[in-house]
């Protein structure tokens, strides 16, 4: 017999709901959840492939341990003895920072990865920390903790009130949108156009969302940064400022910006002087605008700079925190908001990494650095000799996978929390599967911080959990216990110290609707089936629209959530300024002293000019991460690791469109077939990330049987932007030729 259950995609960062069928323990089919507040019925083809994602017979269903160096099925017993027994040594002997983590993109895709890796850090006290932030959106977590004080306030386009959106890096069409949560964003941009909206893209690919813009500027690859300075230049000179609230270094800015003008960076981003003062005026002009830039932007050496520059327009046309404009949105699940008020700031280079002396940012090292980390010795501290793998495979998402390959087979121990034997888990001593989404609950922490309309959702498990399977809380609950010398206690331990130490802080603070209460009062009414669930109640009884446990007897808790299956709709995105604002003037900081101190750098860009080839990457609708290459369903027709190049380039180097190309870059060569096509600009090459499934080892085998190539084994990770530490993957120079001819080494 058939059943239906929701569920939220856990697929990207759309987060649209889904509506399951279920015949037994197997989901046969997904459609978009017409009720649901959100989405409203959407879906992508990831989202009604959920069910082969499900089920993918290469998932593994018990956990792995390395045994005379075999990695063979053992139990959740023997795994996490295995995990004790190798990582506590590690830290007795050598320290905490002896131990890295490597927290991947899928964490912030799970409940489980947002509630239990920040206790895991904490409990470590390591700060050999790597995540897929470095390989993709640092920059713009640099920008906001510099601009507003706090890294995690980054305000998303109004896209359902804006009259004008400027993208900048950024393809939601097959992204479905990031840092900026938006179920539908095909229909949302199509809306814009439909109420007499503008949309201009700026991207050297002719990519599908630049198909549906208004104007598309095909610009250099890496110029970002010049090309919005620009902009804001033309504003001051032509008297079109005027900035939003609570804006402090507009004068000082606008001193800082003066040297680029538009006919300073045209050559440099190959477009028009004129085209970008009409930009700019177009910006300017508009009642409502919103300036938006993601990946593209941020993964190129003046990254920190341009997410920067993103937020300078949006504030110097008075579009910050205005409707139509670029918002902070409030999560459910956010802290009790604090006064507003002067905070602490956001600091940078806190600490450093032990070989480059790379300075951490958001209490991050780069994942570019990593490998140095684990294998070059030096006279300060000791190497990374033990690693926790949470939800990540570096060796294809981070430079040099060669470097990483060799790196893991030396360290002394190493644990991967993953559900297939990849690229990167076959080096594990010990491998914890965590089971299907379906098996999961869901509750979008992170996302909802990003969401373009505030609301709240919360899905239990689908299907109950397998017999034989363990919940990825727990799972990361007993890592928790097992590497910081507590292995063997329950682990609802961890939830309840969490909770306790959560409330014992919320009573003593004066803007709490808790203060002077009970603690342990407070506990005892929490409500929830789970450890995890508990936890939920309590953040959102907390929150903005808690109920603050009786105080605000109409707010938010678990139990009203679950009496509302598909979401709970909680309004548009509202101004909020100056409240989110957490530094040191309490004002919003235009020219902060990193960001003045690295424009010199930006200036010199101004004579750069690229000799031959600069590569780009590239995004699939049927793609998100490396795993998802494993799903028959998911692979094929547009989604195929071939590189794109202009038709002239092609000419001129004699490739032909379906024969393989060999491209050389600083860190490798790699060959793929050519896909000659004039949606690229002249002079740039693209291959998409995530592919490379070549390696032995592993258990991908529909990923196996057309494995592509790996595109950051062009990188060998030197390249970096210096603010952020964040890896530079896009406008990095190749060379390209026939596979039968001979390419030199790259000077």
């Amino acid at each position: 017999m058939s059943r239906t259950a929701l569920r939220i995609c856990p697929l990207c960062e759309a987060t649209c709901g889904l509506t399951l069928t279920i015949e037994g323990a197997r989901v046969t089919h997904a459609r978009g959840d017409r009720d649901d507040v959100f989405s409203q019925g959407f879906i992508c083809p990831k989202g009604a492939s959920f069910g082969a994602v499900d089920s993918d017979p290469d998932r593994l269903r018990a956990p792995l341990v390395r045994r005379d160096g075999e990695l063979r099925e053992a139990t959740w017993e023997e795994a996490f003895d295995a995990v004790a027994a190798g990582i506590r040594p590690v830290v007795e002997r050598y320290g905490p920072h002896s131990v890295g983590v490597v927290l991947g993109n899928p964490n912030v895709h799970t409940m489980a990865g947002g509630l239990y890796p920040p206790v895991l850090l904490a409990g470590l006290g390591t700060r050999s920390v790597f995540t897929a932030s470095t390989v993709d959106q640092m920059p713009k977590h640099v920008s906001s903790g510099l601009l507003y004080g706090d890294a995690n306030a980054i305000p998303v386009p109004d896209l359902d009130r804006t009259d004008h959106l400027l993208l900048i890096g950024a393809n939601p069409l097959e992204s479905n949108g990031s840092l900026c949560t938006a179920p539908d964003f095909p229909g949302k941009l199509k809306a814009l156009k439909a109420r007499g909206g503008t949309l201009v893209v700026i991207d050297p690919r002719r990519t599908r969302t630049a198909k549906l813009a208004d104007r598309h500027i095909a610009v250099r690859p890496g110029t970002d940064a010049l090309l919005l300075a620009a902009m804001a230049r033309t504003l001051f000179d032509e008297g079109l400022v005027e900035p939003a609230p609570y804006a402090q270094g507009v004068e000082e800015l606008s001193e800082a910006l003066k040297e680029f003008t538009p006919e300073a960076v045209a050559e440099a981003c190959d477009v028009e002087a004129g085209l970008i003062r009409t930009l700019a005026r177009d910006l300017a002009a508009a009642p409502t605008a919103a300036v938006y830039g993601r990946i593209g932007s941020c993964t190129v050496p003046h990254g920190t700079l341009a997410s920067w520059l993103v937020d300078v327009l949006n504030i110097l046309t008075g579009n910050l925190d205005r409707p139509g404009g670029a918002l902070f949105p409030q999560a459910a699940t956010d802290k009790t908001p604090r006064p507003a008020g002067p905070g602490r700031g956001f600091a940078l280079g806190r600490w450093h990494s032990r070989v480059s002396r790379h300075p951490e940012a958001k209490g991050e090292l780069p994942l570019s650095a990593l490998a140095e980390e684990i294998d070059t010795a030096t006279e300060e501290g000791e190497p990374v000799r033990a690693l926790l793998v949470v939800a990540a495979n570096p060796v294809l998402s981070a430079p040099d996978g060669d470097r990483l390959d060799k790196a893991f087979d030396s360290l002394d121990f190493m644990v991967s929390v993953d559900p297939y034997l990849n690229e990167t888990s076959r080096h594990a001593h010990v491998v914890l599967p965590p089971p299907p989404p379906s098996q999961s609950p869901h509750h979008d922490f992170a996302f909802n911080t990003f969401a373009v309309r505030n609301q709240v959702r919360y899905t239990r498990p689908a299907i109950p959990l397998e017999p034989g399977r363990m919940a990825e809380t727990e799972i990361l609950a007993r890592l928790i216990l097992a590497v910081t010398g507590m292995h063997g206690a329950d682990p609802a331990a961890v939830d309840r110290m969490v909770i306790e130490q959560t409330l014992g802080k919320a009573v003593n603070e004066d803007h709490s609707p808790v203060r002077g209460r009970d603690p342990r009062e407070l506990a005892a009414r929490l409500t929830g089936d789970t450890g995890p669930e508990l936890r939920l109640d309590m953040m959102l009884r907390l929150g903005p629209y808690g109920d603050g446990f009786g105080a605000r007897p109409d707010g938010l808790s678990l139990e009203k959530l679950l009496a509302h299956p598909h979401g709970i709709d909680l309004g548009p995105l509202r101004p909020r300024l100056p409240q989110p604002l957490k530094t040191r003037s309490g004002k919003v900081e235009l020219l902060p002293g990193p960001i003045a101190d690295d424009l010199p750098r930006l200036r010199a860009a101004l004579a750069e000019r690229p000799e031959g080839l600069v590569l780009v990457g590239r995004r699939h609708l049927r793609s998100n991460n490396s795993w998802m290459h494993n799903v028959p369903a998911l692979t094929g027709g547009s989604n195929r690791c071939t590189l794109h190049i202009h038709p002239e380039d092609a000419e001129r180097l004699g490739v032909r469109d379906g024969e393989p190309v060999r491209v050389k870059g600083a860190g490798g060569e790699v060959t793929a077939p050519a896909e000659v096509t004039d949606a690229i600009r002249r002079g740039v090459v693209s291959l998409p990330h995530g592919w490379g499934h070549d390696r032995p080892g592993t258990r991908l085998s529909h990923a196996s049987t057309d494995p592509g190539v790996n595109v950051n084994q062009l990188l060998d990770g030197r390249l970096l932007d210096p603010l952020s530490g964040n890896a530079v993957l896009n406008g990095v120079p190749v060379e390209c030729a026939p596979a039968a001819e001979k390419l030199m080494p790259l000077t």
